[in-house]
């Protein structure tokens, strides 16, 4: 801020002015903050009235009055005692927190080349609104406030700075089609800078697949052209959904590196398949050219055309298979004890390399060599036993006391994969006598599923690698099912409100780039604590109280336009701060010194 002398008919006034940015101007303009009244109000007839106004101005020490409240500089005595005056009633008393953990995530942004991307291809595109100033609060509020796109927008003032100025608040949404059309350069400038300042390691990656609901119960139809066939497919359709809904989903396919960051997403139709998503989604990870990766997907993945386009291109698979699905030769092997490597009688595996013909494609088939590692757990037998005890305890009930037995309908559907073949349940909603059921059940399949609790399967291109490394890097698929629950739960990317393709991945894409800022702060935490990532990769601060902390870094304005930082004492704030190195003295501080912070924030 300054201080101008205008003319207005004749007459000189002075006026307190800002610059700021202006979209629509494309450069500068100046913003009145204080229109101060004619020159001859004020002069005291001394020589360079005006002149000895601004450098009292700029001291902090005004001349008059009226100009105190907005200085920049402040005012306090050579001790570093405050002289601030305050009267009962002053609305400076009430407190209106304002946000000023953006200027982390900004410097995060930087860092991963995105502002400077976003900087330049607005001007390459001549777009007349501030694509950058969108942008950043798309990413802003997906991690400290979430809500809808215009909701998002409105949350302007909310930050100690406020992000746009002059703003037509619908050009969010061409700037969602702006990350749309722009989504592959995005990711690629995001993995450059993750690998080069950030030390991605990509030997491993990981990838699952899950589904964000819509609130709404139509499906899109399928695009036909004049021959009924489809041209392109609707995205939001009924399909599996991960949280049990009957509503329109989309498919989200993620990859993520050693590290828990992730890499990139590809959207699918709801009623995809998640076998049928790798293909397309491996095409959009080998444009990173990344050097040989092992791909770790979970049971759904395991199909024969997607191991054969990994290990046609030099890449491996580390994948589960279910034991369930298996022929009944490869059971009796796992299921044989002979052969066992066992440890502490509360962990066993063994492993074979054997070789199977796969299909390709309809017109081609290949042979391909795999190892098969099987392991149990004692553990993980607990847990299934726990996970299925009342169903457990209702079959056995079932077996030995069937008299007086009420079973729904809910209860018969799972049955039905106990049943014996020759039989036939109908479930029409009515009470079945117990009596009758009982023929129904085939215990010996009961008892071959409880036999299968605490047994997983693995299979992997990997030949030589050990059976331990094996098992260890397929249970880091783990880091990507946390991802997952970040996404739905403390970034609340469902249910989702925008509703064509472009719009809903570009809004995935954010979630994305939120979560990839989310795991940098946690990645630095666990560095800064020493913790060992290998042991328990979230270590440092969980989703729910990392966001919880950035939301408490706040700052309140004084007095005489000074500010005082809120929360930097508390524990989880203060880790975070500690972990950046983030150096913050309890003092106030004038708005200019505020954004030279921001600067000295060093984020590798």
């Amino acid at each position: 801020m300054y201080i101008e002398k205008v003319k207005n008919n004749g007459i000189e006034y002075l006026r307190l002015v800002e610059s700021v940015y202006s979209p629509r101007a494309k450069g500068g303009r100046k913003k009145t903050i204080l229109n101060m009244g004619p020159l001859s109000k004020f002069d005291d007839g001394k020589p360079d009235f005006v002149q000895r106004l601004k450098e009292s101005f700029k001291r902090g020490e005004p001349i008059l009055d009226c100009l105190r409240e907005y200085c920049n500089a402040p005012k306090k005595e050579n001790d570093g005692i405050y002289n601030i005056t305050v009267k009962r009633g002053d609305p400076m008393l009430i407190g209106h927190p304002k946000l000023y953990s953006q200027v982390l995530i900004e410097r995060i942004l930087e860092e991963l080349g995105l502002i400077k991307f976003f900087q330049q291809y607005r001007s390459f595109n001549n777009l007349s609104f501030d694509l950058v100033g969108f942008f950043r609060l798309l990413i802003y509020g997906r991690i400290l406030n979430p809500a809808s796109k215009l909701a998002t927008i409105e949350q302007n003032d909310s930050y100690y700075d406020p992000v746009l100025s002059d703003f037509y608040k619908y050009n969010v949404y061409d700037t969602l089609d702006f990350i749309y059309k722009y989504r592959g350069n995005i990711v690629n400038k995001m993995n450059s800078a993750l690998i080069k300042s950030f030390g991605r390691t990509t030997s491993c990656i990981y990838y699952d697949c899950t589904n964000f609901f819509f609130e709404t119960e139509n499906p899109d139809e399928d695009l036909l052209d004049e021959n009924q066939e489809i041209i392109e497919k609707g995205i939001r359709k009924f399909g599996v959904s991960k949280e049990e809904r009957h509503l329109p989903i989309v498919q989200m396919g993620m990859f993520i590196d050693e590290q828990g960051i992730p890499i990139s997403i590809e959207t699918f139709p709801g009623n995809t398949l998640d076998h049928l998503t790798v293909p397309s989604s491996l095409k959009n990870v080998d444009g990173l050219n990344f050097k040989r990766y092992i791909f770790v997907g979970d049971r759904g993945m395991y199909r024969g055309n997607n191991s054969a386009y990994l290990v046609n291109r030099n890449n491996g698979y580390i994948v589960s298979k279910s034991i369930e699905k298996t022929n009944a030769q490869e059971k009796e092997w796992i299921y044989d004890d002979s052969d066992y490597i066992i440890k502490n009688d509360i962990f066993k595996y063994k492993s074979r390399i054997y070789k199977r013909t796969v299909k390709v494609d309809e017109s081609h088939s290949q042979e391909i060599t795999e190892k098969v590692v099987i392991y149990w757990s004692k553990k993980f037998q607990d847990k299934q036993l726990a996970e299925n005890k009342s169903f457990l305890e209702f079959l056995d009930k079932l077996e030995h006391e069937p008299n007086n037995f009420r079973i729904t309908t809910m209860q018969s559907k799972s049955l039905r994969r106990f049943l014996k073949k020759n039989y036939e349940i109908k479930t029409t909603g009515e009470i079945i006598n117990s009596s009758d059921v009982k023929l129904f059940i085939d215990f010996d399949m009961v008892n071959k599923y409880k036999k299968s609790f605490g047994y997983y399967q693995i299979v992997t291109s990997e030949t030589e690698m050990d059976d331990l490394e094996i098992i260890d890097k397929y249970h880091g698929l783990t880091r990507i099912e946390d991802q997952f629950r970040i996404m739905k739960g403390n970034l609340n990317t469902r249910p989702l409100f925008v509703r064509t393709k472009e719009h809903i991945h570009a809004h995935l894409l954010t979630c994305m780039i939120a979560l990839v800022v989310i795991r940098i702060i946690q990645n630095k935490i666990v560095s800064f604590t020493g913790e060992n990532p290998d042991k328990n990769w979230e270590m440092g601060l969980s989703g729910d109280k990392l966001i919880h902390a950035l939301n408490s870094w706040t700052v309140s304005l004084y007095s005489d336009n000074l500010y005082r930082f809120n929360n930097i004492d508390s524990k989880n704030l203060k880790l975070i701060l500690d972990a950046f190195k983030i150096h913050i003295i309890p003092d106030l501080y004038s708005k200019a010194q505020l954004k030279q912070l921001k600067g000295k924030i060093e984020i590798l």
